[in-house]
């Protein structure tokens, strides 16, 4: 035996049995395989090869040897134990793997084999160095561990399956999500654990066996026991240290939350966005001067139709004169400037040539990473139309409040003028020369009256005699009327049959018409064609609010003349007194400012519409009457003369002077009284003898309706004949409401003031 293997102590000799196990075991000596035997008495080394000898830290089987030392003093105490008690109960042991520390070096692992030879005190035995490969199977099994425990403790749902989708591991989430028992997955099969799966699913689980990694967006699945959810799952496959695919991971997701918000969000974006799209108001955001993400009535008002276009530039919509108003305020808002309008109106000429008034309101947002405006835009286009034609009412108003009281006061002078050129012409025979000069007067009075008559009529104060009347009837005979006079002027009517009855004051609405057909006439210079037609409306709210009428039915009349036609300015203008576009000395400009008032007074609506060169067309709407049409104008009954007591009460001087001449020119008592209360008390004193009251409406302290109703208190049956510089309108009015017996407009001639009388005093109470 050669020195390299085998060392003997110096008091003991070679056995024969021992050198033949050696010579056996000589082949090893080429392997990593160390060899030893120890005599089991004294515990102590008796050969060793030199692969175990540098197992345990020596550089020579010699110098372990030397050191006397045995197994144990190598091995760890509880291995060798273990070692120990299985050897003495078996006599051999063919594989035991133990911990030893060898004298040069970190702690091995061997794996020994060994057994008792024949004479009973020797231990012979073989160990192989698997300190690497327990290392490495240690590593593996903490990783083994470690990955068990991350997939374990995982916040996610996820699973190992094999090639079989049997499970290997699974997290907690897994089983808590899924509502499944822990011990009773583990090498079973996933599709008999969930007998629901999806065949999508199942195919694709195959396609990651073959080497696919699955990434879905989310679905439903329904659980096992019966509930719905949704998931996203993600499947990819494992490899062994082969490379070969072993089974395949899966990764789910439950989103159902997720999924359930983005719902609500959805709604709550479909509702909020309804609630844009139906928005009676345009709402866009402004960004670059140009409109995003706009809402249906935003594309109404622009002129679009269906889908917006990517780009839509609403500075060139801007009327000329707002533009660079509205894109300076949009510039300083982004910029930051304060103090500028919250709100503000501007007009727009949408691509279909549309004119708009809008009103914006904007405020300053984050939109795609840059400045923006979110704007809301508000169409008050109508709205300035109403407030147009509400202030230009208005001003009618206060001009026609001005017009009725000149008028009221000229009549008062007029009838100062009337009363003594009537008296006069009493005392003066027809062949007199002072009999043409009083007519002359006579005539001139009642030329200005008809001027003040126009004036009322502006002044809505033109009605005298309102019964119901035919309209066809009465453009019928108003144009005959004006044809004969004007023939170059071409007139054709289409008045409807089943036109509706109006009540209205006759004498006012014919020179309401034949104010309108002058108009056509100075239009139509070398002739032209005048259309007259009549028909049914009926009027809404919208309709009539800036008109402040009642809606409901009306009467309508259009006249459209083929004239020259007015610009806007002169539109706008046509109804106001004493305008005219006539040369001077050539028209009073009252004519339409009478048709306005007149209409106007009987709650009816005039409008009118003109073109330059097209043409001007008067639109005439006048409240329709369920009463029977009248027959027309009554006989004025002719001048009666009588001896009754008559009360004047008017607060002029001129009209109490002259008034009282002329009723007693008729033969009447008169009593005169300057006031309200001085009337009083002359009836108070005279009222048994006093048979009519002719009583002045407009009169400073008490006036003419307080008047009437002390008087009526003193007497029910009181038989009083309004009379006033104004027409029937307002208090007057109410007071014949009110059972006041009549009414007169002055000037008054001689004539027309005793047929009056006699008309109220020979009437039975």
């Amino acid at each position: 035996m050669s020195e390299k293997t085998y060392h003997e102590t110096s008091d003991q000799s070679a056995d024969p049995l021992e050198a033949d196990l050696v010579n056996r075991l000589g082949l090893l000596e080429i392997s990593d395989i160390g060899l030893f035997k120890e005599c089991i008495t004294d515990g102590r080394f008796q050969w060793v090869n030199e692969n175990f000898s540098a197992m345990l830290g020596y550089s020579s089987p010699a110098q372990l040897i030397a050191q006397n030392l045995g197994l144990s003093r190598f091995a760890n105490p509880k291995h060798f134990d273990t070692f120990w008690q299985e050897l003495n109960d078996r006599g051999r042991i063919t594989s035991f793997e133990m911990d030893i520390e060898p004298f040069n070096g970190d702690t091995r692992r061997l794996q020994v084999c060994a057994a008792m030879l024949p004479e009973g005190d020797r231990l012979a035995g073989m160990a192989i160095d698997i300190s690497r490969h327990h290392q490495v199977a240690r590593s593996l099994k903490e990783s083994e561990a470690r990955l068990r425990l991350f997939i374990e403790h995982t916040p996610a749902p996820i699973a190992m399956f094999d090639a079989q989708m049997r499970y290997i591991a699974f997290s907690r989430r897994w089983v808590v999500d899924y509502r499944l028992g822990h011990e009773t997955l583990i090498g079973k099969c996933h599709y008999d654990v969930f007998g629901s799966i999806p065949q999508k699913w199942k195919e694709e689980h195959q396609r990651c066996l073959s080497g696919e990694v699955i990434d879905n967006e989310e679905e439903p699945f329904q659980r096992t026991d019966g509930t719905m959810d949704w998931v996203r799952r993600k499947i990819y496959p494992w490899r062994d240290t082969n490379g070969n695919i072993g089974g395949l991971i899966l990764f789910t997701e439950v989103i159902t939350d997720q999924v359930q918000i983005k719902e609500k969000l959805r709604e709550s974006e479909a509702k909020y966005r309804k609630l844009v799209e139906n928005a009676t108001d345009a709402i866009f955001i402004a960004q670059d001067e140009s409109i995003k993400f706009p809402n249906r009535k935003a594309l109404q008002i622009l002129g679009y139709e269906g889908e917006a276009p990517e780009k839509i530039s609403f500075a060139e919509y801007i009327h000329p004169e707002d533009r660079n108003m509205v894109l300076d305020i949009h510039r300083k808002r982004l910029s930051g400037v304060r103090d500028l309008p919250t709100t503000y109106s501007f007009r727009i000429t949408n691509r279909k040539g549309v004119l708009y008034v809008l009103q914006l309101s904007a405020v300053v947002i984050e939109w795609e990473g840059r400045l923006a405006t979110l704007n809301f835009v508000r169409d008050i286009t109508e709205q300035k139309r109403l407030e147009k034609s509400l202030q230009q009412a208005h001003k009618m108003d206060a001009i026609g409040t001005l017009a009725g009281g000149i008028a009221h006061d000229f009549n008062n002078i007029l009838m100062g003028i009337q009363g003594h050129a009537s008296l006069m012409l009493l005392d003066v025979f027809p062949s007199s020369p002072f009999y043409a000069h009083l007519k002359g007067i006579e005539n001139y009075v009642r030329s200005a009256a008809e001027l003040t008559s126009q004036l009322l009529g502006f002044a809505r104060g033109g009605k005298y005699q309102v019964i119901p009347l035919d309209l066809n009837q009465l453009v019928d005979e108003s144009a005959q009327l004006f044809g004969r006079t004007k023939k170059e002027i071409s007139i054709h009517k289409n008045l409807d049959a089943g036109l509706w009855a109006v009540e209205v004051d006759q004498n006012q609405i014919e020179q309401v018409l034949f104010n309108i057909y002058v108009n056509a006439w100075q239009a139509m210079p070398s002739g032209g064609s005048l259309y007259l037609q009549t028909g049914n409306a009926v009027l809404d709210d919208c309709y009539v609010k800036p008109f402040q009428v009642t809606p409901g039915r009306y009467a309508k009349i259009t006249i459209t003349d083929t004239g020259v036609g007015m610009d806007k300015t002169t539109q706008e203008k046509i109804f106001e007194p004493f305008f005219t576009t006539r040369a001077m000395g050539h028209g009073t400009g009252l004519g339409m400012a009478s048709a306005y008032g007149i209409i106007k007074n009987h709650n009816g609506i005039i409008n009118v519409y003109s073109e330059k060169g097209k043409g001007t067309t008067f639109s005439i709407y006048l409240p329709a009457s369920a009463r029977l049409v009248s027959s027309g104008k009554e006989k004025e009954p002719g001048p009666l003369t009588g001896e009754e007591t008559i009360l004047l009460v008017d607060d002029e001087s001129l009209i109490l002077d002259v008034g009282m001449q002329m009723l007693k020119k008729l033969g009447y008592t008169v009593h005169v009284a300057e006031s309200g209360m001085r009337a009083l008390e002359l009836y108070e004193r005279y009222g048994q003898q006093i048979g009519l009251v002719i009583l002045d409406m407009i009169m400073p302290g008490m006036n003419g309706g307080d008047t009437y109703d002390h008087l009526k208190r003193l007497n029910p049956n009181i038989k009083v004949l309004l009379s006033s510089g104004y027409s029937i309108n307002g208090d007057a009015s109410t007071i014949l409401d009110r059972g006041c017996s009549g009414f007169i407009q002055k000037p008054f001639n001689l004539m027309e003031l005793s047929q009056k009388i006699r008309e109220i005093l020979d009437t039975q109470t």
